[in-house]
This record gives C-alpha cells, sequence and structure tokens, in this order.
C-alpha cells in the first residue's frame, strides 16, 4: 500500500482515528456538518509519523525502557521521555515527506499564518479524551518553521504528562502514533470553550460558555478568569463576568505575545446574549453530529464562529436508557450493595435477571428507576422514610429533586404507601426456628441447583440457567425470608428510637447486637482466626506462605512439615467461604476459590496479630457487652415511672434483635453461593468454546451480557469487535464515580449531610456502630494489599462482605459508602468497631498513616496528624 503522509481535512472523516488521529478525524467530521466552519488545513498521517520513527531504530531501545519503569518514578520518566523527544527533533525530515506538505502549504497559502497541533490515534476518543498531553504551537509562518514545528508535535507524544497518563491508562506507547494537524490561524475577538453538557453535574441540558477575549490560549493557560454563561432551554440562566485584564494576541511576524486590555474594555462581556445562544445551538448541533456531549474550542472572528477543536466529554457518568423522553430519578443500586466498582457485562445482566425489582444499567452500573414511587405522596414518604434509614445522603439527594418544580410529575394518592417490606406480619414473638428454617431452605435450594446444573450443556443450560433464575427470585421473595430480615431492622430502629428517648442513649442497638447467632459474614471472619491458629505453630508452613504469589500454593503446602493440616484448614474454609470475593454481586469477579493466594496476606497478618483462641474470646467477649448492655438498660428503665411495661417491651425487642439481626447477612450468602454455581458451569461453556475456536479466551464471555453469551453457544459465532468495544467500555467505566442518585438529565446529585454539630474541620459520615476510637489510618484500596497491625483503623471505599476478615484485626472503620443496614456496618456493630461509613472522598482527604479519631457514636472523623 503506497504511503500518504498529507490529506486535506475536506477528505478526513471521523472514522480515520488510525490514519490522522483524534483530533484530527474530529475535525474533519466537524467540517462535514452543515453550518460549522472549521478552519481550511491539512492532516500530516501516521504514516509520516512511522517513517520519522523507523529512521531512528534507537527511539524502539527507548521505548522498551520506558514501558518497564514505575509510573510513580517521575525522575526515570522525565528523562528518559526527554531523550526520546529530543532524539525525534533531531531527525531530518526526509525530502519527500517534506515536499508533500510544502505542496499542501502553497494550495492554502505559503506565506500565510497557521496553528500547528499534535493528533494522536489515542486522543479525543469516546472513553479517553487525553486533552493537553500532546502539544499546539499557533501563529507558525514559513514551510521551515512549520516543518520544525511538525517535528516538534511528533516528540510530544512522549511529553512526560502524555507517557505517565497512558501509562495509568494503561495503553501501550507503541499502539499510539501521531498525526499533525496543520490550520490556518484565526485571529479571534474572543475565544473559548463550550461544553454541550454541565462538565460538573452533568446535566445534558445545561451547556456552560467560558469566554474571554483574543486566543484561547490565554484561558487555558490560567493567565485570565474567563466570563461563564450558563444556558438551558435557549436561555441564559446565570452569567459571571470576569475583570479581564490581559489577552494572549498573535505578532504579524509569527508568535503570540501578552498583552494588557484596555481598562474599560476589562469587565466588558466578551460575548453578547445573542452570540452565546447562537454558539450554544451550533454546540447543540455538534453534539447531535457525533452523538454524545462534547467540549468545543471556538473562536469568534469577523465574520462568525469558527470551531478549532471538538471532543467528547469524557468524565460525564451515562445516563440509563429509559426508552422515552420523560424525567426519570435513578438510585444506585451499588451504594445499597457496598460495591461501586463497574461491572462487566456478564455480571450485571445476570444480576437485573435474579433481582426483584427491575434495573438499569449505565456506566457498568445498576440502577432502579424510583420515579413512580417518588411521583405519589404516599409512596413517596415511605421511600424516603426507607432511604433515609439506610443512606441519608441518598434521601437528600432525592429531596433536592423533588425541590425543583415539575422535575417529578405528582401523581394522586392510589392508596396508602404500602407497609414496609416485612409488613403487619413482623413477629411479635422472637422465634429462633425460622432462622434455622430459613438457612436450611436456602441450603437445600443450592444443593439441588447444584444437582440439576451438572449435566446440562450447550442451549439447555441456558434454558435451566433461566429456569434457576426464578427459584433464584423464589428464595428471596419468600415472604418469610423477608419478614425475617424486617424483624431484625425493625427491632434495631425501635431499640435505637426508644432507648435514645426514654435513656438518652444514642444507638443502643449496637452494643446489644453484639456477636449475635447466626451472622454468616461475622463468622467468615472468625473462622478465618482458627485457620491462623492452625498455621501458627507451624513455622515451615508460615515461611512458605510469605513468599506464596500463585494460586497453586495449597498442592505445595502438603509437602511440608505440618502442610497437610494447614491445608486442610484452608480448604475446610474456602468449602464454606470460597465463592466469596471482594465486589462478589459481579459474577465474573475471581471468587477466594479461583484465587485463595488473595486470603494468604489476612491469615498471615492473623498468625502475627493474635494469640490462639482468638476467635472463640472474641464472640464470647461480644456476647457478655451484649448481655451486660441489656442488664444496665432493663435495671434503668425499671427504675422509671411506668418503667416495668417498658422494661418488658425492650426485653421483647432485645431478644427480637438479637434472633433476628445476625440473618440479615445470610440471603447475600445464599445469593453468592447460587451465583459462583452459574459461574462454574458458564465458564466450563466457554472453555468449550475456546477449543471450538469460538472464542480467543474464556474470560471474553465476560464482555457479553447473559442473552448474548446464550445467543454465541445457539450459533458457535462471536462478534470479536463488540468484545473489543466492551473491553474498551469497562476500562473507561472504571475511571468513573458513580452517583448516589441520578436524573435522566444526566445530573449527579450527590446529597449533603446538612449538619452543624460537628467540629470544624472534621469529615461528616453517618453513625453505624457506637464508640470513638484512635489510631493510625490504613488507607487500602485493595484487600490484598492489607498490612494490619492491631489498632489500626481501616479506611476504604466500600466493604462488602468479603472485606470482613480484615475486621477481626482493626479498630475501627471508615468508609465512602455505606448505611445503616448494609453489610460493612452490620459486621462493625457485630464486631463492636466504631464506624463511620458515607464519608465523602475519605480515601484521598485521609492519608495512609496519619492519626485520627473516629466518633462512631455521633458520625464523624477528626484528622490528627
Amino acid at each position: 500500500m503506497t504511503e500518504q503522509y498529507v490529506l486535506d481535512l475536506q477528505e478526513v472523516d471521523r472514522t480515520q482515528v488510525a490514519v490522522v488521529g483524534g483530533k484530527g478525524a474530529h475535525l474533519g467530521g466537524l467540517s462535514r456538518i452543515e453550518g460549522v466552519r472549521v478552519p481550511a488545513g491539512f492532516c500530516v498521517t501516521t504514516d509520516a509519523f512511522r517513517r520519522i520513527m523507523a529512521e531512528v531504530p534507537s527511539v524502539d531501545g527507548l521505548i522498551d525502557e520506558l514501558s518497564h519503569v514505575n509510573p510513580d518514578d517521575r525522575d526515570a520518566l522525565r528523562t528518559l521521555s526527554a531523550r526520546i523527544r529530543r532524539t525525534i527533533e533531531e531527525i531530518t525530515v526526509p525530502d519527500g515527506l517534506a515536499a508533500a506538505v510544502t505542496r499542501a502549504l502553497a494550495r492554502l497559502g505559503e506565506g500565510a499564518a497557521y496553528a500547528v497541533r499534535s493528533s494522536a490515534t489515542a486522543e479525543d476518543l469516546p472513553t479517553a479524551s487525553f486533552a493537553g498531553q500532546q502539544d499546539t504551537y499557533l501563529n507558525i509562518v514559513g514551510p521551515t518553521e512549520i516543518l520544525r514545528h511538525i517535528s516538534r508535535c511528533w516528540a510530544s507524544l512522549f511529553t512526560e504528562r502524555a507517557v505517565t497518563y497512558r501509562r495509568r491508562n494503561g495503553i501501550d506507547h507503541r499502539t499510539v502514533h501521531m498525526a499533525v494537524v496543520v490550520q490556518r490561524m484565526v485571529f479571534p475577538h474572543a475565544s473559548g470553550i463550550l461544553f454541550t453538557a454541565d462538565p460538573v453535574t452533568g446535566n445534558r441540558k445545561v451547556s456552560t460558555v467560558d469566554a474571554g477575549f483574543g486566543l484561547g490560549e490565554a484561558l487555558v493557560s490560567g493567565l485570565v478568569n474567563p466570563d461563564v454563561f450558563t444556558v438551558r432551554d435557549d436561555d441564559i440562566v446565570a452569567r459571571t463576568i470576569a475583570a479581564k485584564q490581559r489577552a494572549v494576541q498573535a505578532l504579524p511576524a509569527g508568535g503570540t505575545r501578552e498583552v494588557a486590555i484596555d481598562a474599560g474594555r476589562q469587565e466588558q462581556p466578551s460575548l453578547t446574549d445573542e452570540q452565546v445562544l447562537r454558539l450554544v445551538r451550533l454546540g447543540r448541533r455538534i453534539e447531535a453530529h457525533f452523538g454524545r456531549p462534547q467540549d468545543i474550542e471556538w473562536c469568534l472572528a469577523d465574520d462568525g464562529f469558527r470551531i478549532v477543536q471538538s471532543r467528547p466529554i469524557t468524565t460525564l457518568f451515562p445516563v440509563p436508557e429509559a426508552g422515552d423522553r420523560e424525567n426519570h430519578v435513578y438510585v444506585s443500586v451499588g451504594h445499597q450493595q457496598m460495591m461501586t466498582d463497574a461491572m462487566k457485562p456478564l455480571g450485571y445482566s445476570m444480576w437485573q435477571l435474579t433481582a426483584m425489582v427491575p434495573m438499569h444499567e449505565a456506566g457498568g452500573r445498576l440502577f432502579v428507576d424510583v420515579t413512580p414511587r417518588l411521583a405519589s405522596p404516599a409512596s413517596r414518604a415511605a421511600l424516603l422514610d426507607l432511604m433515609g434509614k439506610g443512606d441519608p445522603l441518598v434521601r437528600n439527594a432525592l429531596e433536592t429533586v423533588l425541590d425543583r418544580d415539575g422535575f417529578v410529575p405528582s401523581l394522586p394518592d392510589t392508596g396508602p404507601g404500602g407497609p414496609s417490606a416485612g409488613g403487619a406480619s413482623i413477629p411479635t414473638e422472637a422465634d429462633p426456628a425460622i432462622v434455622t428454617e430459613l438457612i436450611e431452605r436456602s441450603r437445600a435450594s443450592v444443593t439441588a441447583l447444584e444437582s440439576g446444573i451438572r449435566t446440562k450443556t450447550g442451549p439447555a443450560l441456558f434454558d435451566f440457567l433461566l429456569e434457576a433464575f426464578e427459584e433464584h427470585k423464589r428464595v428471596l421473595g419468600d415472604p418469610l425470608n423477608m419478614r425475617a430480615i424486617m424483624a431484625g431492622m425493625e427491632a434495631t430502629w425501635w431499640l435505637n428510637d426508644k432507648l435514645g428517648e426514654w435513656l438518652g442513649e444514642k444507638n443502643a442497638a449496637d452494643t446489644l447486637t453484639l456477636s449475635a447467632p447466626d451472622n454468616i459474614t461475622s463468622e467468615m471472619g472468625l473462622e478465618l482466626l482458627d485457620v491462623a491458629d492452625v498455621i501458627r505453630s507451624r513455622p515451615e508452613v508460615v515461611a512458605f506462605l510469605q513468599d506464596v504469589e500463585d494460586d497453586d500454593f495449597l498442592d505445595e503446602l502438603a509437602k511440608l512439615p505440618g502442610g497437610t493440616e494447614a491445608r486442610d484448614a484452608i480448604e475446610a474454609y474456602l468449602d464454606r467461604y470460597g465463592m466469596r470475593c471482594v465486589g462478589e454481586i459481579d459474577i465474573t469477579r475471581p471468587r477466594w476459590r479461583e484465587r485463595p493466594s488473595t486470603l494468604v496476606p489476612v491469615i498471615l497478618d492473623n498468625v502475627r496479630n493474635f494469640e490462639p483462641g482468638a476467635a472463640e474470646r472474641r464472640f464470647e467477649q461480644g456476647r457478655l457487652r451484649a448481655w451486660e448492655k441489656e442488664q444496665d438498660v432493663l435495671s434503668r428503665l425499671r427504675a422509671l415511672p411506668d418503667g416495668e411495661r417498658g422494661a418488658d417491651e425492650t426485653k421483647r425487642m432485645i431478644d427480637q434483635v438479637r434472633a433476628f439481626a445476625g440473618y440479615r447477612e445470610y440471603p447475600k450468602y445464599g445469593i453468592v453461593s447460587r451465583s459462583f454455581v452459574y459461574k462454574r458451569a458458564l465458564l466450563e461453556e466457554a472453555g468449550r468454546l475456546v477449543r471450538a475456536g469460538v472464542l480467543h479466551e474464556k474470560e471474553d464471555v465476560f464482555y457479553l451480557t447473559f442473552q448474548e453469551f446464550h445467543d454465541v453457544v445457539r450459533t458457535n459465532r462471536v462478534d470479536d469487535r463488540l468484545i473489543q468495544r466492551r473491553k474498551d467500555a469497562f476500562r473507561s467505566y472504571q475511571a468513573l464515580t458513580p452517583p448516589r442518585v441520578l436524573t435522566s438529565d444526566g445530573e449527579a446529585v450527590t446529597g449533603s449531610y446538612r449538619r452543624d454539630d460537628v467540629p470544624d474541620g472534621a469529615l461528616v459520615g453517618l453513625p453505624v456502630s457506637a464508640g470513638t476510637i484512635e489510631g493510625r489510618a490504613r488507607v487500602i484500596l485493595d484487600m490484598a494489599d492489607a498490612d494490619l497491625e492491631p489498632g489500626d483503623i481501616l479506611v476504604t471505599p466500600f466493604t462488602d462482605p468479603s472485606w470482613s476478615p480484615l475486621f477481626v484485626a482493626v479498630a475501627g472503620l471508615v468508609t465512602e459508602v455505606g448505611g445503616l443496614m448494609t453489610h460493612g456496618a452490620v459486621i462493625a456493630r457485630e464486631y463492636g468497631l466504631p464506624a463511620v461509613v458515607g464519608v465523602e472522598r475519605a480515601t484521598r482527604l485521609i492519608r495512609d498513616g496519619q492519626r485520627i479519631r473516629v466518633h462512631g457514636t455521633d458520625g464523624y472523623v477528626e484528622i490528627l496528624s
């Protein structure tokens, strides 16, 4: 194929990213939109870049070195990237390439001024904007200077910031190539940036315009504050006019300079209202063409607006597809499940198929549409009450949306809001037999699933699974199951309310539920202490585990003195809990049984930090504290006027909370147990597809929905491009933070605590487990990186049940996500750990190793050092 070094912008469209880079492809697409004016120009293609790189083979070795440098080693990155840039800039541009550029300049006007702009193949893409990662040069005059600046653009692929960005986003340096866009300069009166969606809130119906006098470099570089206009529904709803003291202007002979703006103009708007609205309409046209919100660079010259760049806004959280144009309000499922990471398509589609309510996917996360319940006053009150008890930030965010006139339609009441999920059937007497019966039902259901799935393959497996999903929902929706869950929750709420009212006790249920029976998640943490007891007295085993890196270590373990007993203890633990893992609601996540090395650091921490018999002692200490608290509150109640009746009611509720609070964790255990059975069968099917040459690797099916996987099994055909697109999308979703509440306008509504009873500088959250503790903060983002000492306080984004083994080793807990009845809160109370959850940005505001004080009763965290 003949190499093509130069393409006119008019010849380019948005499909040609590999040839002209992201910026060039976008500009080519822009130039084809009716009514959008793009400065004339051409692209120096990636063929030219490859030709240049081939001129100096030594660059290959330097790029190899760069690929192995730790992205946090700033000095090494800076040194190596500078050497690569120097090498590229010193290459003489080959005659044929230089001639192609010179001919293109002659067509446009050789003596004119040009902007020379980098355009990388990984730039301005839907999943990553790479804004500011490479270089742009303005007002360049003459072929010699333009060629020199083209070389500088090629070299800018290896600026320190571009190299670091690629490393952090998992992009191989060798897969990215550099094209260069050369365009006629525009000498504007004003310029700036237009966002066709609000870049802060995500609202797709709001546009913002940043504007200043002269070239846009003044705004980009931070030289001046811009005028800011906010536009909604073709109306300017807010404006801020800045004092613009300086501007950047082009020099006649080339280059740019800063100039002072006359005092009389400094506070004048850089655009008229009519111009702002015209610009926003133009932006909407561009957005419609590209199919997603855009970040647009524009300039205003004598004869109208010119668009000099448009890239997707990659930081916006996607909006669930509703299939209509009505307003919708969505609540995050991940915040309720304590797992806000992105899920892969097989994971979220199977959660949707087994969920008790319809769920909508966006950004790899799931949301529930609560609009119908908000629309009716009776169901609205019940929903807000339930959400407020779980996570006050969700309630506050919903109230923020409700305060907006007309966003949520108000429907007439169709009757009462309905009882809470347990209804009037909440048992008046605590009957532990109910819990025993439910656990036996769940075990029997899993055993039947394991038996029934063994012989199923091909399409028959998927038919069987669809029936199994219905059984899954039947088990979850069993009225007895809901009654048991609500019995514990209602008793907790009753005790906290009444003992607060009668005795001034805050969160008394926290202590009364210590070491409650039948809590499968707290048992999971304590039983790993028992595993550590087996290993502790076997020094060869401890030494071996300290060097474990692979997941096949259990076979090797048996060859050591005492290794068979250690292996049997770990195997027995995995038999009961091996279906669990961090992020376990996503079936595609590796389970402990699949990756047992995950548990090794936690086992070793337990060996180091605890004495033998710690699990039994800890459970008994908690049970005794709960009993002493019970005697204390009952005796204090009896001392009050008419206290016997209150004491009798309280005793009944204490019995109820202890009988049912532990069961709150069991349904999730049943769900995850069933999910692991599903996963094993599906991976067997994926293995057959790999052996048949249909799939490249088994894990490719994780990027298909359940129905798509079913179709592949039926047809023995797969769309490899779809899988690759899904992998790219998943990688981009991992960088996004999901909101608690999201509207159909795309607005992420965060909510606030609205509290004024905390010290200045304290981090506010939700109190979920009483007590105050001071200690060293351990900020841990990955359970496998845990290295804990007694007295440490765990600070982490979220804790689903798989984090429970860490709870036995810490003195307190702080999380960014959570509510009163989410898993981390329940287990913190069970273990007696002071805990505050829902602390926004805790892992960024608290540094690892700082001393902090956690106020688990009052719901805030103080940073002490």
